[in-house]
């Protein structure tokens, strides 16, 4: 208790309040810009702490991380442009919404169900932390690669219309992750002698020509789908959190913010693939999965809950291992470090107060990214009242900076545009664009780790069946495969007896 009254001396500071409102408002800014992430968010202001205090530092970085990943929902719901990678769930049912004339709601749905998986994940993170962290050491190859089994069965379940087209989408996202060097001999393939594809295509030309610019060549061919969100009255006295909802959805809430701080917490994975599969599992508990893709509020808080829940869970490791579970933490960790604050298992003991002081920060830092976001919600929907002739401009000048910001590369702008045709022509044919960024995710993930089981069992495949837990996981993506073959069955017999 004396450490806890110790952390509330050190958060109740003024100027820690400042800064943790200051990271903030950057994060947001930075995760609503498309290209801009929250690495480079917690990037940019580790300079400005170097002669602050541990706190008031860490509380600004924090402040950072998740105002960045609740920012990238903004564009998501607005322009069905994903800010961040983790955002890509969120198009989903976001921008059906604001195309309803319901993106305020879509904002206000968002914005709570990443302020209260952001809270949980925070309560998490101080209850369960050691167990969930030693949990994670656990995952070897084996878990790994059946995770990512796991995460590749979800294509059938975000495929909008034909689970086909798809699949095929999906696998043309696993054949594009087979680009670069071998992961376990280094041999190059399918590079064409570009020494920019050696370390395989890079997620963030991917995701934004994927989904930014085949938006924006969709609005200029089809004048039709750009007009369609300004002749779409928007109801700006649903620009509010609609806590009866959120209450009727807490089963939603629950299981998207356990599926959050665990996969958060495990190295690697991302709060992409934990955004996948909370918005799967969403709409296997629904009783109206069909409305899912089509601007289903449940759909939107399943994945903006798990979202900020992976943000608190990605946190585990660092802090109690001193291992990173992604690019942002590592950067965090980064910041940590310059602080004084050394991560690991002793961390808890040496530096209690700091640790708490950290809990603390980050509900704080929830709770600022849920006041800012609500007083700029009428601010953020007018953006659907600029002129599409003005609009897609600046969405493409942005995209350009972005990608080309990170690493001053031409030819991830051209490999931009490359997706953006891409994206064009699958959206128009109904493959989707999800299915491919789903694939290019978890291909590597699952290739590399199944090479590397086999050469760590000498060859022995029987073994990635006998650990427990990638034989609960394998299995579980058997019965989910099932499950979804059987409901497309019962779907396609419902339809042909409502129109005979």
């Amino acid at each position: 208790m004396s450490v806890l009254i110790d952390a509330f001396g050190l958060i109740a500071d003024i100027k820690v309040l400042v800064a943790i409102l200051g990271g903030t408002f950057l994060g947001l800014v930075m995760g609503s810009l498309p290209g801009l992430t929250a690495a480079m968010a917690i990037a940019l202001l580790i300079p400005l702490t170097f002669g602050m205090g541990p706190i008031m530092g860490i509380g600004m970085l924090l402040g950072a991380f998740c105002g960045a990943i609740a920012g990238g929902a903004i564009p998501a719901i607005l322009l069905n442009i994903p800010g961040t990678p983790s955002s890509v769930c969120t198009t989903l049912d976001g921008f059906p919404m604001a195309r309803k004339g319901e993106a305020g709601k879509a904002l206000g749905v968002s914005i709570s169900a990443s302020f209260i998986g952001g809270v949980i994940g925070a309560v998490l993170l101080i209850l369960l932390a050691p167990p969930i962290a030693a949990f994670a050491l656990k995952f070897g190859p084996a878990e790994f690669f059946a995770l990512g089994v796991f995460g590749l069965v979800i294509i059938a379940s975000v495929s909008s219309g034909s689970m086909l087209r798809g699949l095929v989408a999906g696998l043309l996202g696993l054949a594009l992750a087979t680009v670069g060097a071998d992961p376990i001999t280094g041999a190059m393939r399918f590079t064409g002698g570009q020494p920019a594809l050696i370390s395989g295509i890079d997620l963030l030309p991917a995701l934004i020509g994927l989904f930014a610019v085949s938006q924006v060549l969709k609005d200029v061919v089809d004048r039709t789908g750009a007009d369609s969100a300004d002749k779409a009255p928007q109801n700006f006295t649903s620009a509010r959190p609609p806590w009866g909802l959120l209450a009727r959805a807490w089963r939603v809430i629950a299981s998207s913010t356990v599926i959050g701080v665990i996969v958060g917490a495990i190295p690697g994975a991302g709060g992409s693939i934990s955004s996948f599969m909370s918005y799967d599992q969403a709409r296997r508990m629904s009783k109206t999965p069909e409305k899912f893709g089509t601007g289903h509020p449940e759909g939107l808080i399943a994945s903006e809950s798990s979202n900020n829940a992976t943000a608190g869970g990605a946190l585990i490791p660092m802090l109690t291992l001193g291992v990173p579970g992604e690019v942002a933490t590592a950067v965090l960790m980064g910041g940590l470090t310059i602080q004084g604050v050394r991560p690991g298992p002793a961390l808890f003991d040496q530096q209690a107060e700091i640790v708490y002081g950290i809990f603390l920060a980050f509900i704080l830092a929830n709770l600022a990214m849920l006041l800012m976001q609500l007083l700029g919600i009428r601010l953020f929907v007018r953006i659907l009242r600029v002129p599409p002739r003005m609009l897609m401009p600046l969405i493409l000048m942005f995209c350009v900076i972005g990608v080309y910001g990170v690493n001053g590369s031409i030819f991830e702008l051209w490999l931009m545009f490359a997706f953006g045709l891409l994206g064009f022509f699958l959206n128009r044919y109904g493959f989707g664009t999800a299915p491919v960024i789903l694939g290019l995710i978890l291909g590597s993930l699952t290739e590399s780790n199944l090479r590397r089981g086999m050469v760590v069992f000498d060859g022995d495949w029987t073994q990635f069946l006998l650990r427990p837990i990638s034989a609960t996981l394998l299995g579980l993506a058997v019965l989910f495969l099932g499950f979804v073959l059987l409901q497309q069955r019962r779907d396609r017999r419902r339809d042909k007896e409502n129109t005979a």
